[in-house]
């Protein structure tokens, strides 16, 4: 039999964008229109809508980039038009790309309440069901002129990403306001259409039901009046129904789809208009709703129901009845998406906390799953998380843009690096944005790796980054994919659900064991190293403040600042959202986030202070606080009479230029270029850095990825590499060796110093940054022979190879660590600690005289020009030490030291830390107040060597009882946590990188004894 399917392709094509599709409205009127454009910052609701118009028509410009105006439209439904269902068409001058990325609109009705967004896939708004003829229209349309950034070409620099550079000329046309009739029959017969014609396109050639279609769809084309579509189409979809109609294969695969759009907190735009992004399309989903009794819609992230709730109550009154309704679905339980390699281990964990906190508030809704489509790889400490917050279930989906090893599984186990395993999910359909084309549907099935054991999977559905959602066309493709031959089962259901049904039918699926690496986006972990700085800043910072103000709760009775540490944890969380925290937004983004940071850092230090204040009273004498959990000049955890400063130790001449520094325990050269060419272990000889090498050497590459400037580094980039060899000036200094080196258009100045009584280097480096497309790193060649290396995580750390013996290895060419990372032969290693970076390299190279070089590079600065073309550009100063002689405890330990300095408070006395913990390997991540504010204090610790620990924890105030929770602080069985009282102190054991939390219930507060 002849195939003409190509030439039914090119008819249908052609007949459904010139004939069929305009016909869904075949008579319209025009509409009126008044504008006004507010003068500023988008303004309250009322303000715009009561603001004086001036008349605009079709065809005028309006909207400077990133402003608003307000819009009034209004006409009359013709009389004719009785019985008809009329629709108000209202173009604000899109291009037809996805929604989210320009000009966008919310439409409300005269009293102030929300309709509906308008996006380039949403540019209608139901008049009339069945018209009378004759109503009178008016609907006000907030419209928001964001400017177009990611264009056809979408990696060359632009101005348009903040507000003070993008300027303000008009950039959008008005381009249709009209009341049109809305002809249903027709609209069906164009998703009829697109529905079989796109699934011809993915049958094979041979196969019988491929025939069927194209004969069908020819019957229909020939059925249709070209002049005439509106009298003909219900002719022509009689002739598809029949093979509509036909069911499915039993054997067919199953997507559940959800409604969805990934609305990224911020972006290509500042957070501040993801608060309307929000209101949009929450407003469009709740009216589909509506109109469609199958439908279910997911949204995740609390902030973002927060931000509807705080700023458009009548919006957010809507997604609450939907959600009691159980057809809006709150996912994922955490504040944002965030990143999740760089948040340190407590913020990870209070993503959970405050996220699933207001869910459960807010809805009475617990979340099973963690929902993250979009970040740009996981962290092997996640799974202990997901399920210490009382969660099991894990969906991402970025994993699929990996550029080098196809993921091997879409349904298995993921194991982190204590041995939690979390049921995850990676949809086939490699698109947290689907449409319901055919080519998706087809490829999920096709792309399905886990055919044979497991026979479903999940299409989150909608538009998505810059908003949008799910449209009524793709439920209506859907519909007619519900159980349709040649193509998989869809059904729209909630992701929990979906869950339970696919964990029941794979009883047991594979296991994948450490971080889920991205092999893309790397450049992530550098890029905007100020938004990074404050991000570390402030989750130390909330540490001491929580600490500290807890200390002075319970020893003197002061009010713990519930409130204040809830909106500033919430503050330090949302900006670790996956395109703030990774340095992947535009500049007004990051110019707010790193004013966001200092004013949280002064506030942070007001809690500290008033708290350290009131503990030590008044006195002439000087005390100091100790913040880490380790033991630091003398004080653990807590405060006492202040030693004197230990001073860092004078340079002395070296014979052959440069200085040398030497405190009994370290012996350091540093040669007349400013390199560290020796560090020599004092206690058994060893030396550190590799013959014929020089540590501290910085080192700046080009760099220009191939795509995604901000995002992205390629391998490539170590193709060329300047080293930064020659120094203006090498001198010693009080504080040890200065050294300064100019480059290009920038200047570094490091010191390098050495303390009494640590094995540690001390390096500071100030750089005033001026490049462009370059990569700085910090090179430390080391004499050390590993295969891996151990980098720290959350609540642990993971090991990564020193080798690429296959290209999964080969592929982690850039990497995360958090505070350390650490490189051990037996019985000797060293420690490279970091104050506020988190990508690094490591390489290794065998020398002429056989030993091993293994060298570990700090990424400090990049300077990409998209979206932020001025990024990183000014003064940085950074903070990195090298540890020789270093057991993982000691790497743990000084990268608490690093990142928590001491503080010196004027006052008298000893304040006893709340907890004395007898071994360094139980570490406190957090010690705090209860979040229900009964006064109990809660000890979060975590076993941080890797091994198996016991511990005694003396609790240094009466307590009348223990509960073991989760990270909500609700409490949960005893099952797998040893511990045991003995008397007033408690003694725990603890798995590798085990977590725990312990509420103490305080005596003081209740009555009874003490007992665990």
């Amino acid at each position: 039999m002849h195939d003409n399917r190509a030439l039914v392709e090119q008819r249908l094509k052609r007949v459904l964008e010139e004939r069929i599709a305009p016909a869904v409205y075949p008579e319209s009127v025009p509409l009126t229109a008044a504008i006004w454009v507010a003068p500023g910052e988008p303004v309250p609701v009322a303000e715009g809508l009561a603001a004086p118009r001036e008349p605009i028509a079709v065809g005028a410009k309006w909207g400077a980039p990133w402003g608003t105006s307000w819009l009034t439209v209004e006409g009359t439904v013709p009389a004719e038009w009785a019985g008809k269902t009329v629709e108000a068409i209202i173009d604000l001058g899109f291009d037809q790309n996805m929604p989210g990325f320009q000009c966008e609109g919310l439409v409300y009705r005269p009293d102030g309440s929300p309709v509906k967004g308008l996006n380039p896939r949403n540019q209608w708004v139901r008049v009339a069901e069945r018209a009378a003829g004759g109503e009178e229209v008016l609907l006000h349309v907030e419209a928001a002129s964001n400017p177009v950034i990611l264009d056809y070409h979408p990696f060359l620099p632009t101005l348009l990403g903040e507000k003070e550079t993008a300027g303000d000329q008009p950039q959008y046309r008005l381009e249709r306001l009209d009341l049109a009739v809305f002809d249903e029959t027709v609209w069906n017969l164009v998703a009829d259409l697109e529905v079989l014609g796109e699934l011809m396109l993915e049958l094979p050639e041979d196969s019988a039901r491929r025939y069927e279609i194209v004969r069908a769809v020819e019957q229909a084309l020939d059925a249709i009046d070209l002049q005439d579509v509106n009298a003909t189409a219900a002719a022509a979809r009689e002739c598809l129904a029949p093979v509509l109609a036909k069911p499915a294969v039993p054997s067919a695969h199953r997507i559940s789809a959800v409604g969805h759009a990934h609305i990224d907190s911020a972006w290509l735009w500042p957070l501040r208009e993801t608060v309307r992004k929000v209101a949009r399309t929450t407003a469009n989903m709740t009216a589909l709703l509506a109109d469609e009794p199958d439908f279910i819609y997911t949204m995740s992230q609390a902030a973002q129901y927060d931000f509807i709730k705080t700023h458009r109550p009548e919006v957010y009154e809507k997604v609450k009845k939907a959600v009691a309704d159980g057809r809006f679905v709150p996912a994922g339980g955490m504040w944002v998406e965030s990143d999740t390699n760089m948040p340190g281990s407590e913020a990870m964990a209070r993503q959970f906390v405050h996220g699933k906190r207001f869910f459960l508030e807010e809805f009475g809704v617990e979340n099973d799953e963690a929902w993250l489509p979009d970040t740009f790889g996981f962290a092997g400490g996640l799974p202990q998380i997901i399920k210490a917050a009382g969660s099991k279930w894990l969906l991402t989906q970025k994993i699929s843009w990996s550029r080098i090893n196809k993921f091997p599984h879409h349904t298995f186990l993921w194991e982190g690096v204590d041995g939690t395993r979390i049921f995850t999910h990676f949809p086939p359909i490699d698109t947290y944005n689907c449409s319901m084309k055919g080519s998706e549907i087809a490829h999920a099935a096709r792309n399905f790796k886990d055919k044979g054991r497991a026979s479903v999977s999940l299409a989150p559905t909608g538009w998505g980054d810059g908003g949008g959602g799910t449209t009524r066309e793709m439920i209506a493709k859907a519909k007619r994919m519900r159980d349709l031959e040649g193509s998989a089962k869809v059904e729209w259901e909630k992701p929990a659900d979906f869950f339970a049904k696919a964990e029941a039918e794979y009883q047991n699926p594979p296991v994948w064991v450490g971080e889920l690496y991205l092999e893309l986006h790397r450049a992530t972990l550098t890029s905007q190293a100020g938004t990074k700085q404050g991000n570390r800043r402030s989750e130390h910072l909330l540490r001491e403040a929580e600490l500290w103000a807890a200390t002075a709760a319970v020893r003197s009775g002061s009010e713990y600042p519930h409130e204040q540490l809830d909106r500033i944890w919430k503050t330090v969380l949302l900006h670790q959202f996956h395109d703030i925290l990774p340095g992947s937004s535009i500049a007004w983004v990051h110019r707010e986030a790193e004013a966001t940071y200092r004013r949280l850092g002064e506030e942070l230090e007001g809690i500290i202070g008033a708290a350290q204040a009131e503990l030590v009273g008044a006195g002439d004498g000087e005390v100091l606080f100790n913040s880490t959990p380790h033991l630091r000049s003398g004080v653990p955890a807590g405060a006492a009479a202040a030693v004197a400063d230990a001073e860092p130790v004078a340079a002395a001449p070296r014979a052959s230029g440069g200085y040398i520094l030497d405190n009994g325990l370290v012996r350091v050269e540093i040669d007349g270029s400013g390199l560290v060419v020796s560090v020599v272990d004092r206690a058994d000889g060893r030396e550190a850095v590799a013959p014929g090498s020089a540590a501290n050497l910085l080192q700046i590459h080009p760099d220009f990825p191939n795509m995604w400037d901000a995002w992205d580094v390629d391998e490539f980039y170590r193709n060329t590499v300047t080293d930064l060899t020659g120094a203006d000036a090498v001198e010693a200094v009080p504080g040890g060796v200065r050294v300064t080196r100019t480059f290009g258009a920038s200047r570094a100045e490091q010191t390098l110093s050495l303390v009494a009584g640590a094995k540690r280097l001390d390096l500071a480096t100030e750089v005033d940054w001026h490049e462009t497309e370059k990569f700085l790193k910090l090179a430390f060649p080391l004499d050390i022979h590993a295969d891996r290396y151990a980098s720290e995580t959350q609540f642990g750390h993971l090991f990564r190879p020193t080798h690429t013996n296959t290209s999964w290895e080969a592929a982690k060419f850039e990497a995360c660590n958090h505070r350390f990372v650490h490189f051990e032969e037996p019985g000797w290693g060293v420690a490279l600690v970091s104050g506020s970076t988190y990508g690094h390299d490591v390489t290794r190279t065998v020398r002429e005289d056989g030993g091993t070089t293994t060298t570990a590079r700090v990424s400090l600065l990049r300077a990409p020009r998209f979206p932020a073309p001025e990024t990183d550009q000014g003064v940085h100063r950074f903070r990195h030490a090298l540890v020789v002689g270093a057991g993982i405890g000691d790497a743990v330990r000084e990268g608490y030291a690093v990142n928590l300095a001491e503080r010196r408070v004027a006052g008298s006395g000893v304040v006893e830390p709340l907890f004395a913990i007898d071994n360094d390997a139980v570490v406190a991540s957090a010690i705090k107040l209860a979040d229900d504010r009964g006064g109990d204090v809660v000890l979060r610790v975590y076993e941080a060597h890797g091994g198996r620990a016991a511990a005694r924890i003396t609790p240094n105030f009466g307590f009348s009882g223990l509960e073991i929770c989760d990270l909500l602080e609700r409490p949960i069985s005893r099952e797998g946590v040893s511990v045991e009282s003995e008397g007033d102190t408690l003694r725990l054991g603890l798995r590798p990188f085990q977590l725990v939390t312990l509420r103490f219930i305080r005596a003081d507060l209740s009555t009874g004894t003490s007992e665990a």
